[in-house]
């Protein structure tokens, strides 16, 4: 038999298995179905989804900024689309295929950021996932160095300084919409999503204390994007808040399941904070109830936590009675009481705080009221009104016209804006940080306008 003959022979036999195998490989390889960019106050996500798994390659480069995926695998893409508007830093999104077959996206950045990145698998509504967080430069702080220079601690009391008092301060109440952004929550049978519902209530909520003379909202998630749990528990602080309601809506795999709940913290969700806040204190130098934990023995540290957690749990459930009291004219409840759970944003030690479980979106009929605005407003009052006989009986005070015993307990300085401020200027030479300067005069971003008067933490 000729060479030829021969080659022809083993062609016509591998030629089909040869086929047959990039076939199969075409048709499992991944593809890229969408991109989504979700704007937060601390960072910017985009969120590639897939029909498959894929490895990926991220870095970075400057001049201008830039951040590059590489996609191993994927056939096809929607990503250069003009319909992407700008989000966050991200100003823009564009694609190429490589020589070696992956998918290059690159993001155009509106100033520089820190990027990381993870993959993930398959859950819920959600297929597989890379995922790609943008720090932006606008959540930096002053150093630490600079912030104890400028805030030299005096060895003693100054005997000339004017006696302190107390008096009553703006009732200050966080108001955190759980979920958000890439987590969306619990979904309802009709497709309503926990983390819309719970958002609505949330600013409903938020209009009705801000009306109430001598109270203040401080909304923790302004929109849709996802915000991590300690965040949440560290804008309260931020904030100097005087009690943390987080907004939720129940799920369960049986459908008839419906009510209301309030939850505060469980001892041993307290046991493990605790433990968790001692162990940090001299890297975190974290404060409770306005006391330098990193300054005290290990004895005392452990005193001085339990005595403000204690006081803090105390206070959730008293503040939880009556709000779960007032939400039962409303909406059946799954309990007569209070209930208790480790969730992680009730941990605040010195802050009163409860998790609210506004309904069941899973069951059909208490969908269908979470969805409608008349129920909202009308379980955000129930939430207000519990709240606000809570504070009848207890008024927060602050001490002023001398050096209290805390910082969080002084007059908040303030600042008129001129021309020229810029907020990061201002968070140094009043030796705080650009964030928590953000948070406590809710602010969506860092743009100032000539007048403002800002309040100084």
């Amino acid at each position: 038999m000729s060479q030829f003959a021969r080659s022809r022979r083993w062609f016509a036999r591998w030629l089909p298995l040869a086929v047959g195998a990039l076939l199969c490989a075409q048709a499992t390889a991944s593809e890229l179905r969408d991109i989504r960019v979700w704007d937060g106050p601390q960072n910017t996500r985009v969120v590639f989804d897939l029909s498959g798994a894929s490895e990926h390659t991220l870095f970075t480069l400057d001049n201008p900024e830039r951040v590059v995926i590489d996609l191993r695998g994927v056939q096809e893409s929607r990503v250069a689309s003009p319909e992407l508007a700008a989000e966050g830093v991200v100003r823009s999104v564009r694609s190429a295929r490589q020589p070696d077959g992956r998918l290059r996206v690159v993001l155009d950045l509106a100033r520089s950021a820190k990027a990381s990145s993870f993959a993930l698998a398959p859950q819920a509504d959600y297929g597989h996932r890379v995922v790609v967080d943008l720090e932006s430069s606008r959540s930096g702080s002053a150093p630490a160095t600079q912030t104890a220079a400028a805030n030299p601690a005096p060895e003693g009391p100054d005997p000339a300084a004017p006696a302190s008092r107390l008096e009553q301060k703006d009732i200050v109440i966080a108001i955190d919409a759980g979920h958000g952004g890439e987590d969306p929550g619990a979904s309802g049978p009709s497709g309503l999503r926990e983390k819309d519902v719970v958002l609505a209530i949330a600013r409903k909520l938020a209009d009705m204390v801000d009306d109430e003379p001598g109270f203040r909202a401080v909304m923790i998630r302004k929109g849709d994007y996802y915000l991590g749990l300690r965040e949440r528990v560290s804008a309260a602080r931020e904030a100097e808040a005087d009690l943390f309601v987080s907004l939720h809506a129940n799920a369960f795999t049986d459908s008839r399941v419906r009510g209301s709940a309030v939850y505060t913290l469980s001892p041993s969700g307290a046991s493990s904070e605790q433990a968790r806040w001692l162990a940090q204190r001299e890297n975190a130098a974290d404060l409770v109830g306005g006391v330098d934990l990193a300054s005290k023995e290990d004895t005392l540290a452990h005193v001085l936590l339990d005595i403000s957690q204690s006081a803090a749990i105390e206070a959730s459930v008293d503040a939880g009675k009556r709000v779960l009291e007032s939400i039962g004219k409303l909406n059946q409840l799954q309990r007569g009481e209070v209930q208790r759970a480790g969730f992680m944003v009730l941990k605040a030690p010195d802050i009163p705080s409860m998790l609210v479980e506004t309904a069941f979106i899973t069951n059909p009929g208490e969908e269908r009221k979470l969805g409608t605005d008349a129920f909202q407003r009308r379980i955000a009052q129930s939430i207000f009104n519990g709240v606000r006989g809570y504070f009848t009986n207890y008024r927060p005070l602050r001490y002023v016209d001398g050096s209290g015993p805390t910082q969080a307990s002084a007059e908040p300085r303030r600042h008129r804006v001129e021309r020229g401020d810029t907020l990061s200027e201002l968070a140094q030479r009043y030796s705080t940080d650009s964030g928590r300067l953000r948070n406590v005069n809710d602010l969506d971003d860092d743009v100032l306008r000539v007048g403002q008067v800002l309040r100084i933490p």
